[in-house]
């Protein structure tokens, strides 16, 4: 296995592996319940297979304890910038295990994305989180900018209103 990451005496940071279905599967859905999400196994198995198998420019980092217990993950996946004719690193998702928290996991993760995007020649780690999301900004404050931008989702198909 590659490390990614470390923090100096914490965390490891790998790429996930098959070996880590089921640990990464209760993390993730911990964090689909954290957004108050529904119970999907089709969507949790969706997206083991592409952080799995890098599928979709996905690819799937997780923190290891001392142990070797998984302590948290971060789904990541690449994207074009055709404003800047250059390539990003989105996150998708970043969870850490509540009973994980303070424990640098978060912070390991990060860096690693960091580094990812470096490997590879991004110009930007992106991601989005809840305004809300307090105890997650202050861990995100330490470590990227946050930007003025505004998010929107529509739905396929939608029509205007007129």
């Amino acid at each position: 296995m590659t490390t990614v990451g470390t923090v100096p005496s914490g965390p490891t940071v790998r790429r996930v592996a098959a070996g880590d279905h089921a640990a990464w599967t209760r993390l993730f859905r911990a964090y689909r319940a954290f957004y108050e999400l529904p119970d999907d196994d089709h969507a949790i198995a969706t997206t083991w297979g592409w952080v799995v198998g890098e599928q979709h420019g996905m690819t799937g980092l997780v923190a290891v304890g001392a142990d070797g217990a998984l302590l948290g993950l971060a789904n990541l996946r690449a994207f074009a910038r055709p404003s800047t004719g250059t390539t990003g690193l989105y996150l998708d998702d970043l969870f850490v295990d509540p009973d994980a928290r303070r424990s640098g996991a978060g912070s390991a993760l990060l860096r690693a994305a960091g580094d990812l995007a470096a490997q590879r020649g991004d110009t930007v780690v992106r991601w989005i989180t809840a305004q809300d999301n307090t105890r997650a900004r202050a861990l995100y404050d330490r470590h990227a900018t946050a930007t003025p931008w505004v998010t929107y989702d529509m739905a396929p198909g939608r029509v205007a209103r007129t």
